[in-house]
C-alpha cells in the first residue's frame, strides 16, 4: 500500500498512449488556463482553471499513483478511482441546479450536497478515512445578502460532516478552499482505508475553532495531516497563509506574507517530525502549489520562495483568489518519504 504523487512541472509526465503503467493511476489534476482542455488520459480529472504563472505551458498536470491495479467507477455524480485500500474522487456541480434554496444558500446546498454524496461514497466503497480535499468555487470573496461565498461554503460543508455523524474539529482532512472567477463547484479528494493523524500548528489557533466573527461555521479542516503507510510517511500541508494566531498579518504586503505563510509551513514540518521523528520531511524537499491573488505580485512570490526552498524546489504558481480579500497569497504542499532509511 503506497501513494505518490508526480508532476509535469519538473519530471514530465508520459503523454496519453505512451508505455507505462497506466492501471497504477488514481487520478490527479489539469491546472492552467480556462481555455486548457482536459486532460485525455483515462482516470479522473479535477480541471483547476486559472492561469499558471512563470510558466510559458497553458497547463500543468499532476497524478496520483497507488502501488497496485485500479479500478473506476462513478457514484452520483462522483469520476474516482481506487486501488485496493486507497480512492481519488472528483465532483463537480452547478450551483445553479440548487438555486430553490435562494442566492444566499445554493453554494451552501450545494457544498453539502458534494459532500454528502462524498461521505455516501466512502461507506460504500468501506474506505472510511478522508485524508485531502481540493474545493475551487467561483467569486470566494463575494457577499451575497450580507453572507460571503467563503462563509456559505463552511456552512454547507460543516453540515454534510454533522449530518454524517463525523468529527467537524480535531480528526478533519486536510484541504484547500480557492476560488476561481467561473465555474462549477469543484472538489477533488483523497481517501483511504487507514487514518491520518491531523497537524495543527502551534503559532495557528486551529481553523476549526475560529471564533465568530469569521462566520457562522468555522472551517472543518486541519492544517495539515500525517499519513503513515508501511514503510512510507505521507505529509499534505493545507492551504497556509499568513495567519497568526487567527489574524491576518502583512496586510498589503505580498513579500512579508509570503515569508509568514512559509514560516507556518515549516511548523507543521517540525510538528510532523514531532510526531513521526523517522520521516525526513524538509521544507526544500516538498512539492508546493502557490496561489497569488495578483499575477503583478508572483516575481516577489517567486524570489521570497526561492531564497528559503532553493532554485531546485518543485513549485507551481496558480493565480487564483483567497479565502480571506485581506490576503495575498496562500502555500499548500506534499511530501513522501521513506520510513526506516534515517
Amino acid at each position: 500500500m503506497s501513494l505518490a504523487f508526480c508532476s509535469d512541472l519538473r519530471r514530465p509526465l508520459p503523454a496519453a498512449g505512451d508505455a507505462f503503467d497506466e492501471k497504477r493511476v488514481l487520478g490527479g489534476a489539469l491546472v492552467g488556463d480556462p481555455s486548457a482542455s482536459r486532460s485525455p488520459w483515462p482516470w479522473p480529472v479535477q480541471a483547476v482553471l486559472a492561469p499558471v504563472l512563470g510558466d510559458t505551458r497553458d497547463s500543468v498536470q499532476e497524478r496520483w499513483t497507488a502501488d497496485g491495479e485500479c479500478q473506476a467507477g462513478e457514484f452520483k455524480g462522483i469520476a474516482f478511482r481506487r486501488s485496493r485500500d486507497i480512492l481519488f474522487g472528483v465532483i463537480e456541480l452547478d450551483e445553479h441546479a440548487f438555486s430553490a434554496a435562494g442566492e444566499t444558500r445554493s453554494l451552501q446546498a450545494a457544498t453539502e450536497e458534494a459532500y454528502r454524496r462524498i461521505f455516501q461514497l466512502l461507506a460504500a466503497q468501506d474506505l472510511p478515512h478522508l485524508w485531502r480535499v481540493w474545493n475551487y468555487l467561483a467569486d470566494i470573496n463575494r457577499d451575497t445578502n450580507g453572507l460571503e461565498r467563503y462563509r456559505q461554503f463552511n456552512i454547507g460543508r460543516y453540515d454534510a460532516f454533522v449530518a454524517f455523524d463525523r468529527a467537524a474539529t480535531g480528526n478533519v482532512p486536510a484541504a484547500c478552499t480557492i476560488g476561481l472567477r467561473q465555474g462549477r463547484l469543484s472538489v477533488a479528494f483523497i481517501a483511504g482505508r487507514l487514518a491520518a493523524r491531523p497537524v495543527e500548528n502551534p503559532r495557528q489557533v486551529s481553523a476549526y475553532y475560529y471564533p465568530a466573527e469569521y462566520g457562522p461555521r468555522s472551517p472543518t479542516f486541519s492544517r495539515a495531516v500525517l499519513l503513515t503507510l508501511p514503510g512510507q510517511a505521507s505529509l499534505f500541508i493545507s492551504g497556509t497563509a499568513s495567519i497568526v494566531g487567527h489574524r491576518t498579518v502583512h496586510p498589503g504586503d505580498v513579500a512579508g506574507q509570503s515569508r509568514e505563510a512559509l514560516a507556518n509551513v515549516e511548523a507543521l514540518i517540525v510538528e510532523a517530525k514531532r510526531l513521526s521523528p523517522a520521516a525526513a520531511f524538509t521544507l526544500a524537499g516538498l512539492a508546493y502549489r502557490v496561489y497569488v491573488r495578483h499575477a503583478a505580485d508572483y516575481p516577489v512570490v517567486r524570489d521570497v520562495l526561492a531564497e528559503r526552498l532553493g532554485e531546485a524546489a518543485e513549485v507551481l504558481f496558480v493565480q487564483a483568489d483567497i479565502c480571506r480579500h485581506d490576503l495575498l497569497v496562500e502555500i499548500e504542499a506534499i511530501a513522501s518519504t521513506a520510513l526506516g532509511s534515517c
